[in-house]
């Protein structure tokens, strides 16, 4: 934990008003370090699922069979997988990781190709034609205590710079 040593008042009051004002910065940097960790393992699970071609797939949807996750889709999930900006709700500092945008697999359907989203909670969820694969809770369990450690670590620097 960050130490403060102060001989009056005054320095003390500045100290305090230096640290209120670098809050939001510090909290940043350690939200950003605490989603970085989490998204990467997510990102390695992704890389971990097993794919079938493209071909397989449409052969797989014309005999009803499950559907498989394809490249196509494990590339664009890969692709689509990020941080969004920081924002404050009331005081409280929070980023979403997940998954934006589409990717190459165009349908009658989707015309811009399959939504990531989509792609990313039925494979996390399964459906009724594909069988549940979790990657996103797995990912969130192994480094809840690595992503707060590593978030503890940044406030208590950014605090000692602050506070210098």
């Amino acid at each position: 934990m960050a130490r403060i040593r102060f001989r009056g008042l005054e320095e003390y009051e500045l100290k305090l008003s230096k640290l209120a004002s670098g809050t939001k910065e510090a909290a940043g940097k350690a939200i950003y370090a605490g989603a970085k960790i989490v998204t990467d393992k997510i990102r390695e699970n992704i890389q971990a699922l097993p794919a079938q071609p493209d071909s397989y797939g449409l052969i797989a949807y014309r005999n009803k069979w499950p559907a498989p996750l394809t490249e196509t889709a494990k590339r664009g999930l890969l692709e689509g997988l990020g941080i969004t900006p920081m924002e404050d709700d009331n005081g409280f500092y929070n980023v979403k990781i997940g998954f934006d945008g589409y990717n190459d697999l165009k349908t009658r359907k989707y015309p811009k190709g399959q939504p990531n989203q989509l792609i990313a909670r039925s494979i996390e969820s399964g459906t009724s034609i594909s069988e549940k694969r979790p990657f996103v809770t797995p990912a969130i369990r192994a480094t809840r205590k690595q992503a707060e450690q590593a978030m503890a670590e940044v406030i208590d620097q950014e605090t000692e710079k602050i506070m210098k």
